[in-house]
């Protein structure tokens, strides 16, 4: 065999492995998480192809502003994911008689209108809801109503209401209940004594370094775990924690909380959170497209803190089915005062109010409290406001590259001056 045939053959056997390799990767579940390309999913979503960056990447704060805007429009190419159906007849959102068209406000002595807002906040998506109907709808960088968008953890307080769904039903029997009731992993650990509602709340006790921006930070350590994909191994995290105080006296905001209440939910309901949430809201209510939500290995249990991407549309019912008190399709999901026992302050033993609920984040503005405002929030700008009195709600896509420091302008403030616009 010549020189030149030799090569060809090396040549021709390397791509077959390569072709090979390709076919083995799964849409969804890329060969290693730090792949800067990713994997292309279906070809009919419109964002499939674009270059994305890595996971790290994104809670290190170094993407440049357009390869963020590619990365949380296709974050289901991270990890693996697990499909929420969506709907067989959408429910229909009209447009307002009256659309909004100007907004004008105040943030700490400066003046701001509707355009200075979406541009100093790199806002990607806006979507404003009054009484069900389209007030405003806007998309920017490229997206459209096709577009998935990253919750952050927008999707813990998706998690807090499946619980609710599931104490509905009778499958978590009370909040009261041991967490390791449903996880039985979890005993022995410093989630013993720790209840359902202890988590949902945040203050089970058990220590918790947050900042995302840490590389040597707890939460980080959750990331390497799911990074590596290996069954069990981000649950293998929380049960070596140790307690730093009581179950139920200090608040301490920790994402590996809700991979617990991710557990307690999967334990209680014998299957997916994504199939659950599709059997109980999403396909119920109208939801217009399938959702997407990682997953901490493959076939494994879904994030519960983070990882769910949906349109902008379909995160605007989410918070109209919390407005509606929990309803779909005529039927009550939620238990009869969930809502608003899920969205006031609680009160730990010995303590002060805290401004947050049952994983969903309680208004502090005069304005706020008047209406009993609430939102779910997450990093680079995420947003679910609703506002119970004003029927009122508004959806924000950030696509601010650095987590935790994009925002220029009080997201909360121009909240309270759509309102007012719309009163």
């Amino acid at each position: 065999m010549t020189f030149r045939r030799a090569l060809w053959v090396a040549l021709a056997l390397a791509a077959l492995v390569l072709a090979a390799a390709l076919l083995v990767t799964a849409p969804g579940a890329p060969s290693s998480q730090e792949s800067s390309a990713g994997t292309i999913g279906s070809n009919q979503y419109p964002h499939a192809a674009e270059p994305i960056g890595t996971v790290r990447q994104i809670y290190d704060g170094v993407l440049t502003p357009k390869i963020a805007v590619n990365t949380f429009r296709n974050i289901d190419r991270l990890f693996p994911t697990r499909t929420v159906p969506r709907a067989s007849t959408p429910m229909a959102l009209p447009q307002a008689a009256a659309p909004l068209r100007a907004v004008s406000f105040s943030d700490r002595g400066r003046r701001y209108r509707l355009e200075d807002y979406l541009e100093l906040n790199r806002v990607a998506g806006l979507l404003v809801l009054k009484d069900g109907r389209v007030a405003l709808e806007r998309y920017r960088f490229g997206n459209s109503e096709h577009t998935r968008w990253m919750s952050m953890s927008v999707a813990k307080s998706i998690t807090s209401t499946l619980i609710g769904a599931a104490v509905k039903q009778g499958q978590i029997a009370a909040l009261s209940d041991p967490v390791t009731r449903y996880v039985p992993s979890l005993r022995g650990s410093a989630y013993e004594g720790v209840s359902v509602r202890d988590v949902l709340t945040m203050s089970s006790g058990v220590r918790w370094h947050e900042t995302a921006t840490d590389p040597a930070s707890d939460r980080r350590r959750l990331l390497d775990a799911q990074i590596s994909q290996v069954p069990g191994s981000a649950l293998a995290i929380m049960r070596a924690l140790p307690r730093a105080a009581e179950p139920g006296t200090v608040y301490n905001y920790s994402t590996g909380e809700t991979l617990v209440a991710a557990a307690i939910l999967r334990g209680a309901v014998g299957r997916p959170l994504a199939t659950y949430l599709s059997e109980r809201i999403w396909s119920r209510f109208g939801m217009e497209a399938d959702a997407n939500w990682w997953l901490d290995a493959p076939d494994g249990v879904e994030m519960g803190g983070t990882g769910f991407s949906a349109t902008l549309r379909d995160y605007g019912r989410f918070g109209l089915f919390f407005l509606n008190d929990g309803v779909a399709a005529g039927e009550a999901i939620l238990p009869a005062g969930w809502t608003r026992e899920a969205t006031s302050p609680h009160v730990l033993r010995g303590g002060p109010p805290v401004a947050y609920g049952y994983l969903w984040w309680v208004g502090t503005s005069p304005a706020d409290l008047r209406d009993r405002a609430f939102a779910a929030i997450g990093l680079c700008g995420q947003f679910l406001y609703v506002n119970p009195a004003a029927r009122v709600v508004i959806v924000i896509w950030g696509a601010q590259p650095t987590p935790g420091r994009g925002a220029v302008v009080d997201d909360w403030a121009f909240f309270d001056a759509v309102v007012d616009a719309l009163r």
